[in-house]
């Protein structure tokens, strides 16, 4: 076999084998690197600082937001986005405050905190939206001080 090999000018040696082995090591390990670095670096963060201290009140903290019977959903239409906050009648909810993020589901470099303005039972307010899936953080409070949360998701079509 040697006789075939060294007539076609090539031979399998150690020096040939090692320098096979190390860039197709090398490759995997530099595309895992990368890879990792890419998914730590677009992180959005934590959602709460300490889980436990979280989840201390939860139960209440639901209970009392179940109790408003809020039904909430968000649509887009053109560069607006609208939010109804409906009550258990099907009416607009009393709301006193109302905090939104709007993000995308993937990434926080996008994300915008609209002006919202009560309009015909619903809040509006103008956003730059591209179609995707997003993701509107709500926090409102009801005029009895009730906080209410939900992460509302929002399909937005192309």
């Amino acid at each position: 076999m040697t006789k075939d090999n060294d007539a076609k000018g090539f031979r399998m040696t150690g020096p040939k084998v090692l320098a096979i082995m190390v860039t197709a090591f090398g490759t995997i390990i530099a595309v895992n690197l990368t890879l990792a670095y890419s998914a730590v670096s677009t992180f959005p963060g934590l959602e709460v600082q300490n889980s436990y201290i979280a989840s201390q009140n939860f139960n209440e903290d639901l209970s009392a937001q179940q109790a408003l019977g809020w039904d909430v959903s968000a649509d887009v239409s053109g560069n607006e986005l609208i939010l109804k906050i409906t009550g258990p009648d099907g009416s607009p909810a009393q709301v006193a405050t109302l905090d939104a993020l709007l993000g995308a589901a993937t990434h926080v470099r996008d994300d915008q905190r609209p002006e919202f303005v009560f309009l015909d039972g619903a809040f509006r307010a103008p956003v730059d939206i591209a179609p995707g899936n997003w993701n509107i953080r709500l926090r409102a409070t009801a005029a009895d001080g009730t906080l209410f949360q939900q992460r509302v998701v929002l399909h937005v079509d192309g």
